[in-house]
């Protein structure tokens, strides 16, 4: 399967909480996106830990997993080595462990963006070295 579109977590909490500061722009981008959106079990841990206190956001998220406009599809297991080089490599930064799987998600789906509110993926490579393809506040305004 092919994917357009690779989620972090913050446009995703930002989606489901209506108080969130980007909320506007993330409704607007997830309006744009053509489905399914591409994520990892790491992002989907941080997600339900920063809105457990929004039973409305819970159900939201749950609705699109289940409808299939959210989908996980990355083994972490396959990519141990992957995404403990890429935390290594990006101590400084320092890289999280879901930032590190979505850098091995896009380097698996290279045509992918990557849809997030970190600045730290305008400094992360993909291979060679080359940017990753992101749609952020800074790239793409309301």
């Amino acid at each position: 399967m092919t994917f357009k579109y690779i989620l972090d977590t913050g446009p995703l909490v930002a989606l489901l909480s209506a108080d969130d500061d980007y909320h506007d722009w993330s409704k607007y981008q997830f309006s744009q996106l053509s489905p399914p959106v591409l994520t990892c079990q790491a992002v989907l841990t941080e997600t339900c830990f920063l809105i457990s206190q929004n039973p409305i956001g819970y159900r939201l998220l749950f609705s699109l997993l289940k409808k299939g406009l959210i989908i996980t599809n990355f083994e972490i297991q396959a990519y141990l080595e992957e995404i403990d080089t890429l935390i290594h490599k990006y101590s400084n930064v320092p890289m999280s462990f879901a930032d590190a799987c979505l850098v091995q998600l896009s380097a698996l789906y290279s045509q992918a963006q990557i849809l997030t509110l970190d600045s730290d993926f305008f400094i992360y490579r993909g291979p060679k070295g080359m940017p990753l393809p992101v749609i952020h506040p800074h790239t793409h305004p309301l």
